[in-house]
């Protein structure tokens, strides 16, 4: 067993798997940075929007490790519209968060057209569109991944969206399409390109896939070949080279890292390093976790409240310790913890001395490996070319339980 299999540095500095041993950091010049209209992103790395997670607290551990755009969890146009309170908390940002990006959810054009004029007129300097959740409660009410099945339907978001955003950047996001049997990549870049999008992020998965199996990145590279627009590839970025592994094999403009930084914000410390042409240093010991984990909860109850803060970190110190010796045993008692002390006396039984395990680099943390049958309305297929929108929660009621249910994941 070499150096690499059992955890610790091998004899060139780099701590990389098997997988990636091999993979040079960037070379001067390689990279261009990701321009999106005014905005010039250095790295070209895109924290992902995921609801439940990328709220400020996170996005602003993101930013100072180095991530160069950081992007709100999924915003509800309606919610928004209709002051909900949580969906507006979610929505905010301190100054010092620059640049500030809102992913917008919502599929009718009005809805969301109005929400980027009120953020544009709040000072946000880039909006995405959520056409890529595949989870069923969006899917079910024909939002998400099933709007790019609806190409004339994409069509009058992007354009409501653009027309209200001046000069702000508006790009989108998809997946490969709702299952095998309907693939809509191409035709959401093409409709992307056509009606002003600045950019478009592809997670390489239907679907269908949910975040089972592997990314196929090939797809990246078939609309990096179809579009001139900025492309942005998203799918199983685990460790830095596997970002350049990425750009390089398909031509992709920039990365979105998703699952790969839950539990490990240090990544895009990394990111930044091998793109500006660094070997990165090996991750944290258990100690150093641990201040990073103290550090995101004391953010997160500032922000949210002790009790509500404390209580979304639960599943963060799951995320945090997975690999470690013991994290398996004490999990069932980080996930009662109601003080910031006692989350800390549970993992100060850990060895803080022991290294980062090598094995937790590449595993998931959040989203299983399972499969579904995509859930869309009655009919919802029947005429791929109307261009109605689908009903979605509009009273105060709906809204509530469904930000409350986005929450939950």
């Amino acid at each position: 067993m070499d150096a690499a299999e059992n955890g610790t540095p091998p004899a060139s500095g780099r701590f990389a798997t098997p997988l990636n041993r091999d993979v040079p950091p960037a070379a001067p010049g390689e990279f261009e940075p990701l321009r999106l209209r005014n905005l010039r992103v250095w790295p070209p790395v895109v924290l992902a929007p995921m609801a439940g997670v990328t709220n400020y607290p996170f996005r602003s551990l993101c930013r100072e490790f180095g991530a160069g755009l950081y992007v709100s969890e999924m915003i509800t146009a309606r919610g928004y519209l209709n002051d909900n309170a949580l969906t507006h908390l979610l929505a905010s940002s301190p100054p010092e968060e620059q640049p500030r990006s809102i992913q917008v959810y919502g599929s009718d054009p009005v809805d969301v057209g109005e929400m980027v004029r009120r953020l544009v007129d709040d000072g946000v300097d880039h909006v995405d569109l959520n056409l890529g959740c595949p989870v069923r409660k969006v899917t079910s009410h024909g939002g998400g991944a099933a709007i790019p099945a609806k190409p004339r339907l994409m069509a009058r978001l992007v354009r409501a969206m653009v027309g209200c955003a001046g000069d702000v950047p508006v790009t989108v996001k998809v997946r490969k399409g709702i299952d095998e049997g309907i693939d809509t990549h191409l035709d959401a870049g093409r409709v992307a390109q056509e009606e002003g999008a600045s950019a478009i992020g592809l997670h390489a998965r239907t679907a269908a896939q949910l975040y089972a199996g592997d990314a196929d990145w090939g797809a990246v590279g078939e609309l990096k070949a179809a579009v001139s627009i900025p492309v942005l590839g998203n799918g199983d970025v685990w460790e830095a080279w596997d970002a350049l592994r990425l750009m390089r094999s398909t031509g992709c403009d920039g990365v979105i890292v998703g699952r790969g930084c839950l539990g490990r914000p240090w990544l895009f410390r990394e990111l930044a390093d091998v793109f500006d042409g660094r070997v990165p240093a090996p991750p944290p010991n258990l100690g150093g976790v641990v201040e990073v984990l103290r550090d995101h909860s004391e953010r997160m109850m500032a922000f949210f409240g002790e009790r509500m803060g404390l209580r979304q970190m639960r599943k963060w110190a799951s995320w945090y310790t997975k690999g470690f010796r013991g994290s398996a045993a004490a999990r069932g008692r980080l996930m009662r913890v109601e003080t910031l002390p006692e989350l800390l006396a549970v993992l100060g039984e850990l060895d803080a001395d022991e290294p980062f395990p090598l094995a937790a680099v590449r595993a998931s943390r959040a989203k299983g490996g399972r499969t579904q049958r995509v859930r869309l309305p009655d009919g919802y297929l029947d005429d791929r070319d109307d261009d109605t929108p689908p009903r979605t929660p509009h009273s105060a009621d709906e809204l509530a339980a469904w930000e409350r249910a986005l929450q939950a994941g």
